[in-house]
C-alpha cells in the first residue's frame, strides 16, 4: 500500500488508553493520514461527531468501562463508516452492529491501514 492510498483520509480515533491512541495516530500520520481525537469517552466522541470534519472512525468497544452502542449508533445513522477495535472478539461488539468490520487487539500497523482501505468511504 503506498502513502497516497490514505493521504486524504480524516479519520476520528475513539480509543481511551494513551499509549494505544498515540500508537493509531502515529501509523495514520505516517500514512499520511489526519486524525482527530482521541476520544476517551463516548460524551466527547458524540460531541465529535456532532461536529463532523471526519470520513471514518476507529472505534474501542469499551471506553472507561462505557460500552460505546451510543457511538456507533450514531456514527450508523450518520452514514460514516467505522471500524471496531477491541480485544473482546465479536460478542462483545453493540449487538446491532455485529456485522461491521472488526480489528482485535493487539494489532499491527498494517492491520489499520490495511482496514481503512478496505472500509474508506469512496
Amino acid at each position: 500500500m503506498t502513502d497516497a492510498n490514505l493521504s486524504e483520509l480524516t479519520v476520528l480515533i475513539v480509543e481511551d488508553e494513551p499509549l494505544i491512541a498515540m500508537s493509531l495516530e502515529d501509523a495514520l500520520l505516517d500514512q499520511g493520514v489526519t486524525c482527530l481525537g482521541p476520544a476517551g469517552s463516548v460524551s466527547t466522541a458524540l460531541q465529535m461527531i456532532e461536529a463532523g470534519g471526519f470520513d471514518i472512525a476507529l472505534l474501542d468497544v469499551n471506553l472507561r468501562g462505557e460500552r460505546v452502542d451510543a457511538v456507533a449508533d450514531r456514527l450508523a445513522a450518520a452514514g460514516i463508516p467505522f471500524i471496531f477495535t477491541t480485544g473482546h472478539g465479536a460478542e462483545g461488539l453493540p449487538e446491532a452492529h455485529r456485522a461491521r468490520p472488526v480489528i482485535g487487539k493487539p494489532f499491527r500497523d498494517l492491520d489499520i491501514t490495511q482496514a481503512l482501505a478496505r472500509h474508506r468511504p469512496r
